[in-house]
């Protein structure tokens, strides 16, 4: 048996060492993108992609040992890793780390031969680690990400349905302008409207659940046999019998107690702000609304001009749909050809509704 370590020039070895300086490239890459993103981060989350690259390189060194001479000079990482590491420079810090998820959820290690149980393991609690990461970011920027994401869509749906219901209605080139712009406008400003209502409400209704920090206060007062504090324990959701070692606890230090409760949010961080929203909202329906009337606008006419809108606008549907699936851990091309699906049985319904009015009324 040919031992993979020696200098044999065999075909096996020659796979092998090929191998090997792949996993090397791409560990040293890895380590790269999470030094590009921990570069655009403070505190406790850029010491925790220091870890994460620090780790990366360790496991680099292990690929380094076993190749010894033949590492040859340093090569480049896979496609996908250079791409990552320029969108983690460059782009943002979200939607890398969906990628990043991704691409440590699909590590080879379980299986290969040359890595050790230990190392195997480490990327698998790197995938969780990021996923962790991610869902962080995520939630600080929920309330915008979903305004921009489904603003987009719904602009593309919306006036792509408009505008070919209008055309199998058979209008002409200025009233289907005429109505691909209302469209834009009026669905923009709805939605901007209804995110900022949504996201404001959805604001106040946390901070009136939020505890009242000054009621504290009133603890070194109470009655210490008769008093309702326990009762306040119990009406945030803690069983009876905890309640009253709480309150009883509270009632012997003889200060102010800490307000039971979930942790204290004003709602900024989990549904972000109104006028963010709103603006995130009009602007992405706005720009999702454009692509079906850009032919038109181009002063393209007839059916050159639908086919044009046509496949801008499936083009956009899946991007939208693909990035929805990144961002969320989801395949991103079942995604895209869902959001796909979605559009055109939208347009089609309106185009045969156009058409059938156009012969009524014809």
């Amino acid at each position: 048996m040919v031992d993979e370590r020696s200098d044999a020039p065999t075909a096996a070895s020659g796979a092998t060492l090929r191998r090997r300086r792949r996993m090397l490239a791409d560990e040293r890459e890895t380590a790269r993108v999470y030094r590009e993103l921990a570069a655009r981060r403070t505190g406790e989350e850029r010491e925790v992609l220091l870890g994460l690259a620090a780790a990366e390189e360790r496991h680099a060194a292990h690929w380094a040992d076993l190749l010894g001479a033949r590492a040859g000079p340093p090569r480049r990482g896979s496609p996908s890793m250079r791409l990552m590491a320029f969108l983690a420079r460059w782009f943002g810090w979200v939607f890398v780390l969906a990628l990043m998820q991704r691409a440590e959820n699909r590590s080879p290690y379980a299986s290969d031969a040359d890595v050790p149980p230990a190392m195997a393991a480490d990327e698998r609690v790197h995938g969780e680690v990021v996923r962790a990461l991610a869902a962080r970011g995520r939630a600080r920027m929920s309330g915008t990400l979903r305004a921009a994401v489904f603003g987009a869509n719904d602009g593309l749906v919306s006036n792509v349905a408009l505008v070919l219901g209008v055309v199998g209605g058979g209008a002409g080139t200025g009233t289907l302008l005429l109505t691909g712009v209302s469209g834009l406008l009026a669905g923009a400003l709805s939605m901007a409207a209804g995110e900022y209502v949504s996201v404001s409400s959805q604001r106040e209704l946390l901070a009136a659940a939020a505890p009242d920090d000054t009621a504290g206060e009133s603890v070194a007062a109470l009655d210490v046999d008769a008093n309702e504090l326990a009762l306040v324990y119990r009406a945030r959701g803690m069983p009876a019998d905890e309640a009253r070692r709480r309150a009883d606890a509270a009632l012997r230090r003889g200060r102010p107690a800490p307000a039971p409760g979930p942790e204290r949010d004003d709602g900024a961080d989990v549904v972000g702000s109104g006028l963010g929203a709103a603006g995130s909202s009009f602007l992405s329906f706005a720009a999702g609304a454009a692509v079906p009337i850009l032919p038109f606008l181009a002063g393209a006419e007839g059916t050159a001009a639908v086919a044009a809108a046509g496949v801008l606008t499936g083009a956009a549907l899946m991007l939208t749909g693909a990035v929805v699936g990144v961002l969320s851990g989801a395949p991103p091309l079942r995604r895209a050809l869902r959001q796909l699906a979605i559009g055109a049985a939208a347009a089609g319904t309106t185009f045969l509704l156009g058409t059938a009015f156009g012969a009524v009324t014809g």
